[in-house]
């Protein structure tokens, strides 16, 4: 006989395992498998950029991962299609980053998910899958056996050559950009370092950090811990690259491509583990629907880009954090009827939006006349506000505006983070994944039926654009109001679509 459980992820990455945390907030304990028997230190990403950042915060995970004390604060600047942007004339700069390695962020993660009571199996991947009426029967392999699990959900959090997309039958159309991306943690002589960061290169000139381009090629340059300089090269040529793993001789004739100069690059000092891969040509890809019956796909299983403006974490997490609380609103015996919908009607749009400007990034830096024209008009573009704004909140994804129902302007988005009373913030309200009517004024009360559900916080806060604030789990404002008397028939409705009808008992 097969095991039985609720909810079974495959994939214990950083999108896995947020998953699986969001759902044990929720009392709801799921099954991850993850084929690596333990965790990669290969380095992959280097931070989160984006409203992802919040949303750690919203779990009073942002300082544990790393962020100084308080808020979040956005950043003044960041990249473009290799150009950068400053944020320093917006008066609500929406780019937050927090700079943390994928290794770190995966053990992180993996700690939570275990305190909560997830059981995560490593060495043990999914084989196959089975949909039925009422579930999914999955055959994973594992340590010296193969073994079947009946649940009622499956979640591919497995990757962009996802086995369970493919199983469940859904297809990833696309497109795929050719050109040769090569990164390395290397050597570089001393001296070479400038004060602002970048490098003086001789025979190049100064060379910034972070995105160069060139006639030839991109040329990026980090240093993101001290003594461990990162760099990588882009090329449109593909018969530049070599069978075999990536070596650090081919990596240093690729920047003299490149720069037009002998860079002499070296291996990397000190311990690993140490970034030294080659990725040949970009995807950029997209399910045509996030669900199929009980299976749901998250992360790079449901969407696959090119890496330019950090959107992968950011996008992908922000899928968990979506995905979580509907999938344990079902599993508790309490979600309307068509929540598990607003899955794929949420969040596919959002990852079509990435994908968009994933893509015209890359095209802004491919080494061609007619592209260093259109690179020299949208700095000009970059020199007005509007144009900035549009920017900023592109790139943090705070552009997205959920269909909540509900026509106040902060419905649909993520809830602003007000000062309350106490030292508090809107952030510490949602530590538990739970559900909260923030009465800002005379909402106490309205939202009782549902105080199984909803809890009711009441607060002050002057200057704030709302006197009530109906917050799902995931931070977006359900309903909001500026008079929570003049109109409860909305608010009720806003309850019963994503929270169920009410009940007469309390908690």
């Amino acid at each position: 006989m097969p095991e039985k459980t609720d909810v079974v992820i495959s994939g214990g990455g950083p999108n896995g395992l947020m998953l699986a945390a969001e759902l044990a907030l929720a009392g709801v304990r799921p099954v991850v498998l993850e084929k690596l028997p333990e965790v990669s230190d290969e380095p992959r990403a280097n931070g989160l950029v984006g409203q992802v950042v919040r949303t750690l915060d919203l779990r009073g995970l942002y300082h544990e991962f790393g962020g100084p004390p308080g808020a979040p604060e956005p950043v003044p600047a960041f990249w473009f299609g290799g150009m950068p942007v400053s944020f320093a004339a917006l008066a609500d700069n929406p780019v937050h980053a927090l700079l943390l390695p994928q290794p770190r962020l995966v053990r992180l993660l993996e700690k939570r998910a275990r305190g909560l009571g997830v059981e995560i199996r490593r060495g043990h991947e999914l084989a196959d899958l089975a949909q039925h009426d009422d579930g999914v029967t999955v055959t994973v392999t594992g340590p010296g056996r193969t073994y079947d699990i009946a649940t009622t959900f499956l979640v591919g959090a497995d990757g962009g050559k996802s086995l369970v997309r493919k199983r469940a039958g859904i297809e990833f159309p696309g497109t795929t950009t050719a050109g040769v991306t090569r990164i390395a943690h290397v050597s570089l002589p001393d001296g070479w370092r400038t004060e602002d960061g970048g490098l003086d290169v001789p025979g190049a000139g100064r060379v910034r950090a972070g995105f160069n381009r060139f006639e030839h090629g991109l040329f990026v340059y980090a240093e993101l811990e001290p003594g461990r300089p990162l760099i990588a090269t882009g090329e449109d040529d593909e018969d530049t690259a070599t069978d075999g793993p990536l070596t650090v001789a081919e990596l240093r004739d690729s920047v003299r491509r490149v720069l037009g100069v002998d860079v002499p690059v070296g291996p990397p000092r000190g311990p690993g583990p140490h970034a030294l891969r080659r990725i040949v040509g970009q995807h950029t890809r997209q399910a045509e629907r996030y669900r199929a019956r009980n299976v749901f796909l998250v992360g790079d299983a449901a969407h696959v880009h090119s890496a330019m403006g950090g959107p992968g974490l950011n996008l992908g997490l922000q899928d968990a954090v979506n995905l979580g609380w509907k999938l344990a609103a079902h599993v508790n015996g309490w979600a309307p009827q068509d929540l598990l919908d607003t899955y794929q009607s949420e969040r596919h749009p959002v990852g079509e939006r990435v994908m968009t400007h994933s893509l015209a990034q890359r095209a802004l830096v491919a080494p061609d006349a007619e592209v260093t024209a259109l690179r020299r008009l949208f700095g000009e573009l970059l020199a007005l506000p509007d144009v900035v704004a549009h920017i900023a909140h592109l790139l943090a994804g705070s552009d997205a505006r959920y269909d909540t129902g509900d026509p106040h302007p902060l419905s649909g988005r993520m809830a602003p983070d007000l000062p309350l009373d106490g030292g508090r913030r809107t952030a510490d309200l949602l530590h538990d994944g739970r559900p909260v009517l923030l009465d800002l004024g005379a909402a106490s009360g309205l939202a009782d039926g549902w105080a199984d559900r909803v809890d009711t916080v009441t607060a002050t806060s002057p200057g704030a654009p709302a006197t009530a604030l109906l917050l799902r789990p995931d931070g977006c404002v359900a309903w909001a109001t500026g008079d929570p008397r003049a109109d409860p028939h909305r608010l009720h409705a806003a309850l019963h679509r994503w929270f169920g009808p009410p009940r007469l008992s309390g908690r």
